[in-house]
């Protein structure tokens, strides 16, 4: 293990003069440590591309545009396993996540391409603010082997890491994406936006907090007006980004 490395870059990073210097040493520490490539990027919305997100970073050349190209972003078992985990992950052991997945096939096909191009395997790392899940890191090439020890390490770089370029990159976003939640709903309202989260109906939920489906209705109004939300399915969106539910 090379934690002393670790150790070392998150003691760095603050005295670090802008954008250049803190990726150049980043950079380094990855070469150090046997990662070829790596990726630090905010967390896209399904019509946006990943690569207009990206923070710093650097793949196999063409990788991004076959990416694109066949439109993986769909499918990417990692950034599908992304959307619930709260600590770093392997790309490999996000397939069996989805064994049951209807798009398996094309999971397997984008790791097989993904290989061909020198991502043999690699590590995320999610980045979590107020709002949930803002950003990721990712770092792949050859296989390296992390103990436990230095995943957490790698978690709090990628944090740090985050914070720091998006503050050079959009001061306006970071000030955003730092802002304190201000939505209260109350003890009802969170129940019923869970249940809805969930995939429920109104008679569904209804059934469940034993109350009628029109006053679920009249909760649902409630909750999209506090959300600022235009439909029941944006309300669950924006909760989601909110960390209201997860």
């Amino acid at each position: 293990m090379k934690i002393n490395l670790l150790v070392q870059y998150l003691a760095l990073i603050d005295e670090l003069r802008g954008q250049e210097e803190t990726t150049a040493e980043f950079e380094r520490l990855l070469t150090l440590y046997g990662f070829d490539y790596y990726g630090l990027l905010q967390t896209p919305k399904p019509v946006e591309s990943p690569t207009s997100l990206l923070l710093a970073g650097r793949w196999p050349k063409g990788w991004p545009e076959t990416y694109l190209r066949k439109r993986y972003m769909q499918i990417d078992p990692t950034l599908r396993y992304l959307g619930h985990a709260q600590a770093g992950f392997r790309w490999r052991d996000t397939l069996g996540a989805f064994r049951l997945s209807p798009h398996r096939k094309r999971m397997e096909r984008m790791m097989v391409d993904a290989r061909q191009n020198g991502l043999e395997d690699g590590y995320v790392f999610p980045v979590h603010g107020r709002r949930g899940l803002i950003g990721s890191l990712s770092l792949g090439g050859k296989p390296v082997e992390l103990e436990s020890v230095e995943i957490g390490l790698f978690d709090s770089i990628a944090r740090r890491l985050y914070w720091k370029l998006i503050h050079v990159a959009d001061p306006e976003q970071a000030e955003r994406l730092s802002a304190v939640v201000d939505v209260e709903l109350t003890r009802r309202e969170m129940e019923a936006l869970s249940l809805l989260a969930e995939g429920m109906t109104s008679h569904d939920i209804g059934r469940v907090l034993g109350i009628s489906s029109h006053t679920v209705d009249w909760y649902m109004n409630g909750i999209q007006e506090k959300l600022g939300a235009r439909n029941r399915h944006h309300a669950i969106a924006i909760a989601f980004r909110l960390g209201l539910v997860s």
